[in-house]
Formats: C-alpha cells, sequence, structure tokens
C-alpha cells in the first residue's frame, strides 16, 4: 500500500476512533461524495455468487472477470494486509435529462447517462486520495489504497456489506433515497477503522419490472444476469460482431444501456449531480445516429477525449451506430448515413452496414 501525499488543512482535531466513521461520512460529503460506509475486508456471499455466474460462462469475453484468482472477492489477496474497505458513492446523473424521450425517438443514439460527461475514474480517485489524506491525518501510521473500477474489485459487494444499500434484483445496488445512478469507489486500509452494519434488507418485493423490460432477455432470473445478451455488454465488451438476432432488439442503444434502472421504481429518488464533468458533452445526450455515425475518426477521438465511450473505439463505435440505424425509421439522411459508410474499410463495420442496409430493403 502507499501512504496518501495530502493532508487535510480544514480540522487537525483528532476524534475518537469511535467517532471516525461519522467524520468520514462528513468528510466524503464535503469532497463530493453521496455517502460512505466501512466493512471488512471480505465480500461474504458475493465471492460465492461470482464464481458460480463465471461457472456457467455468462461473463462472455470478459476475461478479466475470470482472472487474478480469488483478488475479485478477497481484499487481502489483492492488497495485502487490509482488514477494512470504506465504500463511497457519488452520483452521475444529468439534469436536466430525459432518457425516455430519447429511447422513444429511434433517429436519437441513446448512450448510457453515465458517459454523457467526462470520466469519472481521474475525479473520484483525487478525491478518494484526499479522503484518506484527511483519515491518516485523524490516525497516522495505516496505509490507504484507492480504487475507482481500475482493479478487480467486488465493488458493490463491499457496498451493500458497508451499509450502502441493497443488491436488487437487475444486480445494481440500490440506495433506498438515491436510486442507483451513481459511481461506486473504494479505499482499502489496514486502519482499525469501527464497521457500520451491511444492509440486509432486500425491497425489491415482488416487483420484477427490470427483469421484464430487457430489450435482450438478458435476465435469466433475478440477480443472475447472461452478460453474452446485455446491450451493455454488446455495445462496449464485445469487440467482434454483434449476434444478429439480437441486432432488432437493441433498438437505438449504442453505448451502453439503462433499461434496468430507468424503470426501478427507486430511482424515483434518484437525485441529479452537482457535478460539472458529468453534464453532457458535444450533444451526447441529444444527438441523431446519423450524425453521429459521420464522425471520422479524429473527430472521434478529439470528441471522446476524456469520456468512457473512448473504450469501444472507433471500429465499434461505427458498428453500434450501424445496428442503431438499421432500427431507424427509413428516412434519406438514415439511408445516406449507411451508403457513406458501405465501403468502409473494416469487415466488421461493413457487414453491419450492409445488415442495416437490408433492414431498410437496400
Amino acid at each position: 500500500m502507499s501512504q496518501p501525499s495530502q493532508h487535510s488543512k480544514t480540522d487537525t482535531r483528532t476524534p475518537s476512533l469511535e467517532a471516525l466513521p461519522d467524520r468520514i461520512r462528513a468528510w466524503a460529503k464535503e469532497l463530493g461524495f453521496a455517502d460512505a460506509g466501512i466493512t471488512r475486508a471480505d465480500t461474504g456471499p458475493h465471492a460465492e455468487r461470482l464464481q458460480q455466474w463465471l461457472k456457467a460462462g455468462y461473463h462472455g469475453d470478459m476475461a478479466y472477470m475470470a482472472d487474478h484468482g480469488d483478488k475479485r472477492y478477497t481484499p487481502d489477496s489483492l492488497v495485502p494486509g487490509t482488514t477494512r474497505v470504506i465504500s463511497v458513492r457519488l452520483e452521475y446523473l444529468p439534469a436536466p435529462d430525459n432518457p425516455k424521450q430519447v429511447l422513444t425517438n429511434r433517429d436519437q443514439a441513446y448512450i448510457t447517462r453515465y458517459a454523457l460527461g467526462r470520466d469519472y475514474h481521474k475525479l473520484m480517485r483525487k478525491r478518494l486520495a484526499t479522503l484518506a489524506a484527511r483519515i491518516d491525518n485523524a490516525i497516522s501510521g495505516f496505509d490507504y489504497r484507492a480504487f475507482v473500477d481500475s482493479a478487480p474489485v467486488l465493488e458493490r459487494g463491499l457496498a451493500q456489506r458497508a451499509g450502502l444499500g441493497w443488491i436488487g434484483k437487475n444486480n445494481m445496488l440500490i440506495h433506498p433515497k438515491a436510486g442507483s445512478f451513481f459511481f461506486l469507489g473504494e479505499i482499502f486500509t489496514n486502519a482499525p477503522l469501527p464497521l457500520d452494519a451491511p444492509f440486509e434488507s432486500q425491497h425489491c418485493g415482488s416487483c420484477s419490472a427490470c427483469l421484464e423490460v430487457c430489450p435482450t432477455n438478458a435476465f435469466v432470473g433475478p440477480h443472475l444476469l447472461d452478460a453474452r445478451r446485455c446491450i451493455s455488454y454488446l455495445t462496449i465488451e464485445l469487440k467482434g460482431s454483434i449476434p444478429e438476432e439480437l441486432r432488432p432488439m437493441m433498438g437505438n442503444r449504442v453505448f451502453g444501456c439503462d433499461d434496468c434502472q430507468l424503470v426501478c421504481p427507486w430511482n424515483k429518488f434518484s437525485k441529479p449531480t452537482m457535478e460539472d464533468d458529468f453534464q453532457p458533452r458535444h450533444r451526447l445526450d441529444n444527438a441523431s445516429l446519423a450524425e453521429l455515425f459521420l464522425w471520422t475518426e479524429s473527430e472521434f477521438l478529439k470528441r471522446t477525449e476524456g469520456s468512457a465511450i473512448r473504450r469501444t473505439g472507433y471500429e465499434n463505435w461505427l458498428r453500434n451506430l450501424a445496428v442503431g440505424l438499421g432500427n431507424a425509421p427509413t428516412t434519406i439522411p438514415v439511408v445516406e448515413a449507411l451508403k457513406a459508410r458501405a465501403e468502409h474499410p473494416s469487415e466488421l463495420v461493413r457487414e453491419h452496414v450492409a445488415w442495416a442496409l437490408q433492414q431498410h430493403g437496400l
């Protein structure tokens, strides 16, 4: 573990160990996090569920989910000496926003709401380092290491055990007063911090809206997702051809999918983000499929700089948009955009463009 380099200058008084969790939550909120909780370095039953999921092959081509041995579900194996995990959440839903309206307008491109603005990794990592420094200033002599989706960490399981919510039937962490539109981050430490109570109760009840709304029927059952059918997997993780039978079901979703969150009754409590970095850039919340499809590679690289969308790459970006255009109404802009890419150098792009043109009878 590495020692934090930044120290708080706002409060040098040393709180008692018992009072420290409340102080950590207060510091976290000062830094813009919505909440924080502390748990043992133990993922409990979530570890076994992960292993069963992997054994069933539901992770598809995401080999990294099976890599690293037990490091993903045993914090002490990832960072030796870890005894506590501080879990935080940061809301990302932009405001004003009308995602359902975009989904029903088949000419528009739907991009998952977390990817509309800047990538969250650097922002959260810097703030976690500051939070770790404040804790170190209060009880020095211990080690801290921050993670933001940057290592094999079972984030939702640890967050549930830290008291930040329950795992819903759609596998999202749900907070009873804030829904599920938030990022998670962690600090691993060997400091003997008092523990928060885990969130043991489940509040999904008999509701199965998230399972029923999935466009590609990716849920095998409650809490069980076959990622190979999930639109987020197909548009972000999958590097080859999208299975043809799933393409019509994808609609205009070209980077990720939020359907199982948008339909969740608990998300009526979701709070808009206060972060300017998470506000939409380049009209990505209101852009047409044809407009985005005609971006050159240099335009793609420029307009996705510092964005999570970069992860999919330009070739897969065009692949995804071609599918969206194949599902769009037959209009002159749609057909002309597809024809403009019919002879694209990428075989992958050409294949999906040819399929899209076929959907329009061409």
